[in-house]
């Protein structure tokens, strides 16, 4: 016969809205032990002190922290070291969350029934000298390699005539890495580490500007692509970006406007 201080399984499952089912797997996998387990029969039994630490299971496990991660947590005597591990895993699910909402916005704009009609203007952009920042850079470290080479031009630019751009070569999209030209347009660019004056030469370009986020900036990429080729022009050399607003500006991404210009030539007589 067991006291009143321990609890059958049964019982500890009613308490804990956890299934006996999940007890056990919880037991084998280590991470709630029962208090004691009768060696004639196998029975669990747990005390009612354990009930907490089953909650806490429950809600590490709904929300995928590994079982690990979970085994360190529970073990942890020190309270920050907790908090810690659990706040690592939450970011990591709060970044999961917005890769997630990201690609379900873009799908929904990619099946609308009527895609929106895109506004594109063919312009005639002068010969610009520039400051800027180049090199060859892989497609999946664009973004680390951008931030670096854009607060250095911050750094060195004083008196910037315009907002900030890029130039990514083809090859960057069809083979995961190619040449990359940031800039900041100046009236007298300085050579200083990795910035220094370039020329950027005359070009004619398809503009389309993108709204929001960068998530789905591919999706403008490929309205924009689209019109180009209906309106029987060719893509003639690398795209060139022009940040209008960005995550320099402001953390509203409601509030990001990027232009995206394709230089271009017409395949058909005028």
């Amino acid at each position: 016969m067991h006291s009143a201080a321990v609890l059958a399984i049964g019982e500890f499952s009613r308490l804990t809205h956890l299934s006996v089912r999940t007890l056990r797997r919880y037991h084998d996998a280590g991470l709630l032990e029962p208090a004691t387990v009768d060696d004639a029969t196998g029975y669990r039994y747990y005390s009612a002190d354990q009930i907490p630490t089953a909650q806490v299971i429950h809600r590490l496990r709904e929300l995928d922290v590994p079982l690990s991660d979970v085994q360190r947590i529970l073990r942890s005597p020190d309270p920050g070291t907790r908090a810690a591990l659990v706040s690592d895993h939450l970011q990591r699910l709060e970044s999961e969350l917005d890769r997630t909402r990201a690609a379900v916005a873009s799908l929904r704009r990619l099946l609308r029934p009527e895609p929106a009609r895109m506004d594109v203007e063919v312009r005639a952009v002068p010969a610009t000298t520039v400051a800027a920042v180049e090199d060859d850079v892989a497609h999946d470290r664009l973004l680390a390699w951008y931030a670096g080479a854009m607060a250095e031009l911050d750094a060195v630019v004083g008196e910037p005539t315009g907002v900030p751009g890029g130039l990514y070569d083809n090859a960057l999209f069809e083979v995961g890495h190619g040449h990359v030209l940031v800039y900041r347009p100046t009236a007298r660019a300085p050579r200083s580490g990795r910035v220094h004056p370039v020329t950027l030469p005359a070009v004619e370009l398809a503009v389309a500007t993108h709204d929001g986020e960068h998530d789905d900036i591919d999706v403008t990429y490929g309205e924009l692509g689209a019109w180009v080729v209906a309106n029987a022009l060719a893509i003639a050399g690398p795209v060139r970006e022009t940040h209008l607003a960005g995550p320099r500006d402001t953390p509203d991404p409601s509030a990001w406007r990027t232009e995206i210009g394709w230089p271009v030539f017409r395949v058909t007589p005028r």
